[in-house]
């Protein structure tokens, strides 16, 4: 829509280290992004939604809006979102604040999609929305993130640190500037290992 690139610009503008792109995500970027999830997936959170773009792009794979965690920080964009998205929890808060509350019992989200510019991040910033985030996921869930750049925005040595692997599922030139997608998950626990259960993240603190 021509006034969504007109509030992402304005972002852009304001904020070039936030939003890092000048226009939203393409819808074949957003395709891509989301490809490997479904409804059977169960809840999804998403960082950094902006104007929504993977955020339709998961309710068209089957995600219901219900089923959905929008953490957004910036404003305009949160106060856009609660009203495309009403059924969906949206979190007006920074993403490195989802790791906050910890709750053994509280259910796990399979998925994180994250449209964050984690290239223009410092590396503790990116550990701790990378730490939070697993925290959330059952121990087959997956975090997902695009980049600009010719390989995985997360450094291999802090994948190693942290216990994850990156494999990249797909590139598209179809958006502006074109853009590969990762796939980012825990390490295959070792055979005749017993796997932990990660700790499980409630209810976020959620802040008007």
């Amino acid at each position: 829509m021509p006034s969504d690139i007109l509030r992402f610009f304005r972002a852009w503008m304001f904020d070039p280290l936030r939003v890092a792109s000048i226009t939203p995500s393409s819808a074949v970027l957003a395709s891509l992004m989301v490809s490997e999830i479904s409804s059977r997936t169960g809840s999804v959170i998403e960082l950094g939604p902006g104007t929504g773009v993977f955020t339709h792009a998961l309710i068209r794979q089957g995600v219901s809006e219900e089923k959905l965690v929008l953490v957004e920080k910036g404003a305009e964009f949160a106060a856009m979102l609660g009203q495309r998205f009403p059924r969906a929890r949206l979190l007006h808060i920074d993403a490195v604040e989802i790791g906050g509350t910890i709750n053994p019992d509280a259910e796990l989200c399979g998925a994180v999609v994250s449209g964050l510019p984690l290239l223009s991040m410092p590396a503790r910033t990116v550990t701790a929305i990378l730490g939070g985030s697993f925290a959330h996921l059952r121990e087959d869930g997956c975090f997902y993130q695009f980049t600009y750049g010719p390989r995985c925005p997360v450094p291999d040595k802090m994948l190693r640190e942290l216990g994850l692997q990156a494999t990249r599922i797909g590139h598209t030139l179809r958006n502006i500037p074109p853009a590969a997608v990762y796939r980012i998950a825990r390490h295959p626990v070792p055979l005749r290992a017993s796997p932990a259960r990660p700790p499980a993240v409630t209810a976020i603190r959620e802040r008007a």
